[in-house]
């Protein structure tokens, strides 16, 4: 049964209702995210919107300026007021949904509701009847238990309107709260905004899509806060998608994409799934980011723009295979088909800068980490391990900080197609057999690799031609899966080498090293999966002879 009713909004209701939450708002992408402060605004009325699994939903409150239309459990509401307005939502459904156009911004308070809408979205806010796109913020608080999906069509969608995913909003959607919310997509996105998508607070969200993507946002997706779990598993989609900036600064993320690659009609060209895609910046500044992706051509990150690792803890996991004729490219496949996609770790098309935070990368069937400008590392913990090239820069790679272990099982360890410079932090750099290196200049193209500095472990030697300005020492006998130990100065590093790779093991300090093989090791800290230990206990094994290394006699054939 359809009803229309009249709303007169009673302020006292809201002020009770309402807390203050700190929500950061970032109105320049580019600008750092922290510096601007905005609370959660109190509403000026309330309005309770409670669904049935038998009846009517109902909706109560006072005012002259709102109208709800009630059609069996679906809710649509009209809001032409100045104020701003709450909807508490409370009760369940398995066909209704709440939709709501306003001039204003709206607090959508969730109170262990359950919407199923199997036309489409659950939640879906709009600008005004006349003009649609024109959205102003939510501010989505999520208290107790609650669960929200669509359908798998979206048969009732105005032709003039957006509905992009379960909940739908044309203006910002900030996600506060310390309850829980499991979002299901069947047909479109969970959660997308036609601006950008903020999640703040303790908030715990699960978000499963068997059709789009998994958080999606015009604008930007900030996380600050709260865990956020999401499950992709339809072609080309992402866990999280923007058309600007991705920037972690807090929170605990875990994303978990199977889905691969399949031809997008829109872009007339073959797409890859990925973890995260950013068409212009990502930033990680802190909190934890757990990517695993198993779909053929996958990614953990893709970015249109540049990488900027300043803080928190990545790991990225990407099992699938290569997609297309030729595997996507690089040394593992040429790249100039329009079907070939390939699966890496991290991939950016403008510079990666890393100066803080641990990074983990395991790519098993392309480059760990990928940069088409320039890498520079002054900081922070770098593990990348993969099949191809373990980290790769098409210009200029500078290492001058940090902890960086590179270890490819069919490649480079470290390339760069500009000059590469190793000055400082501590290096473990591994090869595959010859032609390929531990370490890899693009000579060929007249740039060299510059050793001027930092401690260094490479197991496959040096680009030929290097200007090594602190001496490297080398040995060709050196024992797999063994556990060595390089003395420089006062410290110690315990490393183990791989079961497999190119001789010669090529080593590097700020004054003449002793190395010793065949050690036993215990306390320090570890690095690089158990791989490197620094400042540990070091006992027995026996001395390794060292011969002045003055540079390799090959290097990569591709770069």
């Amino acid at each position: 049964m359809k009803r229309y009713i009249k709303i007169l909004l009673l302020a006292s209701l809201a002020l009770a209702a309402c807390g203050k939450d700190e929500i950061t708002i970032v109105d320049d992408p580019s600008a750092d995210p922290t510096d601007d402060t905005d609370t959660l605004p109190v509403a000026s009325g309330t309005v309770a919107v409670v669904f049935s699994p038998t009846g009517d939903a109902t909706v109560s409150g006072t005012g002259s300026d709102l109208s709800a239309t009630v059609d069996g459990n679906g809710v649509t509401i009209v809001y032409t007021g100045s104020e701003m307005i709450e909807y508490d939502l409370s009760g369940t459904t398995s066909n209704g949904y709440l939709k709501i156009y306003s001039t204003k911004k709206q607090t959508i308070a969730l109170n262990n509701v359950s919407i199923a809408n199997p036309a489409g979205a659950a939640i879906n806010v709009q600008g005004t009847q006349a003009n649609p796109n024109k959205g102003k913020a939510v501010y989505l608080v999520v208290n107790g238990s609650n669960s929200l999906a669509d359908g798998s069509t979206y048969s009732n969608t105005p032709s003039s309107e957006d509905e992009k995913g379960v909940i739908f909003a044309e203006g910002q959607i900030i996600v506060s709260g310390s309850g829980s919310l499991s979002v299901t997509a069947n047909g479109k996105s969970g959660i997308a905004s036609d601006d950008y998508v903020r999640f703040t607070d303790n908030a715990v969200l699960t978000v499963t899509s068997t059709a789009g993507h998994g958080v999606r946002a015009n604008d930007y997706v900030q996380v600050s806060s709260g865990t956020l779990n999401i499950s992709v598993s339809a072609d080309m989609k992402k866990g999280i998608s923007s058309d600007s900036l991705v920037l972690f600064d807090g929170g605990n993320t875990t994303i978990h994409i199977t889905g691969g690659t399949a031809y997008d009609s829109d872009d007339g060209d073959y797409t890859g799934s990925a973890g995260i895609k950013a068409d212009s910046v990502f930033r990680m500044e802190n909190g934890t980011l757990t990517i695993t992706n198993s779909g053929t051509g996958g990614k953990g990150i893709n970015c249109d723009g540049s990488g900027i690792f300043s803080g928190g803890t990545i790991s990225i996991t990407c099992t699938g295979s290569n997609y297309g004729s030729s595997g996507g490219g690089g040394h593992w496949g040429g790249g100039s088909n329009s079907n070939s996609v390939s699966a890496k770790g991290i991939k950016c098309d403008g510079d990666i800068n890393i100066s803080g935070g641990s990074i983990t990368v395991s790519a098993s069937s392309h480059e760990g980490i990928e940069s088409k400008g320039i890498i520079s590392i002054s900081g922070g913990h770098v593990y990348s391990y993969s099949k191809d090239d373990a980290i790769n820069a098409a210009g200029n790679m500078t290492i001058s900080g940090g902890y960086v272990c590179a270890h490819s099982t069919g490649n480079d360890g470290m390339d760069a197609n500009g000059n590469l410079y190793i000055e400082g932090g501590v290096v473990y750099a591994i090869g595959a057999s010859s032609p390929e290196m531990a370490v890899d200049a693009n000579t060929e193209g007249g740039y060299k690799l510059y050793v001027n500095g930092g401690t260094l472990i490479a197991i496959g030697g040096l680009e030929r031609g290097a200007s090594l300005a602190q001496t490297c020492y080398s040995t060709n006998s050196w024992n797999r899966s063994t556990w060595y130990s390089l003395t420089v100065g006062n410290e110690v590093y315990a490393f183990k080498t791989p079961a497999s790779g190119g001789s010669p093991l090529v080593v590097s300090g700020n004054s003449q090293p002793t190395l010793a093989s065949g050690v036993s090791v215990s306390g320090g800290t570890s690095y690089f999966n158990g791989t490197l230990t620094v400042s540990g206990s070091v006992s027995g094994g026996s001395n390794v002879s060292l011969s002045t290394y003055t540079g390799g006699g090959g290097g990569g054939w591709w770069h």
